[in-house]
């Protein structure tokens, strides 16, 4: 269940710099944004800066990569060149993580997104990332696995490699030092 938590107006001030220096330096990712609009957009919504500030304080470097204009939101991803360090080393989910009989990480991807407020990339939202640039050249990130692949024990995770996207499927307990998860956040 996600914490209901928000910044101090300390925290607040340092984290919508450090977003604001990340999205000038960035253009490339939001090339019809404006900075001031989506400044509003996160003041008017402290619960969403705070998971933010779970995105950026596990090394995600997370940025805004688009706009849906059907709900009016800014959509960030984490946009750390590597898979977030500060959420590596964990399994899939709870149920992949009871099932572990011994060396259990000590958390999963599903519960650690659901505590800081926002979701795992899925496949479609992975690949449209890639596109903006090359990213995980040297680890993997968790993806949000559709139900007919968790039912038999899987997961799915994907990597940049030799210029291609690459998804694969491993055990839902499975854990490794270089795989984390990137998130994604609607404001």
């Amino acid at each position: 269940m996600k914490k209901k938590s928000i910044l101090s107006v300390e925290q607040s001030k340092e984290l919508l710099s450090t977003l604001q220096h990340r999205f000038n330096k960035n253009k490339h990712r939001h090339k019809t944004i404006l900075w001031n609009n989506v400044q509003a957009k996160l003041e008017s919504h402290p619960e969403k800066l705070w998971s933010l500030y779970q995105m950026e304080i596990t090394g995600g470097e997370p940025d805004v990569v688009g706009e849906d204009k059907k709900t009016n939101e800014y959509i960030f991803f984490d946009c750390s060149a590597e898979t977030p360090k500060g959420r590596r080393s964990i399994c899939y989910d709870k149920q992949g993580l009871d099932s572990r009989k011994e060396f259990k990480p000590q958390n999963n991807a599903i519960d650690m997104a659901a505590e800081m407020g926002v979701e795992l990339l899925n496949e479609e939202q992975y690949r449209a990332l890639q596109k903006l640039e090359n990213f995980d050249t040297k680890t993997s990130s968790w993806l949000l696995t559709p139900p007919e692949i968790r039912k038999l024990g899987g997961a799915i995770f994907a990597d940049f490699r030799y210029g291609t996207v690459f998804v694969y499927h491993n055990g839902a307990q499975s854990y490794y030092g270089g795989r984390a998860f990137r998130a994604c956040l609607a404001v």
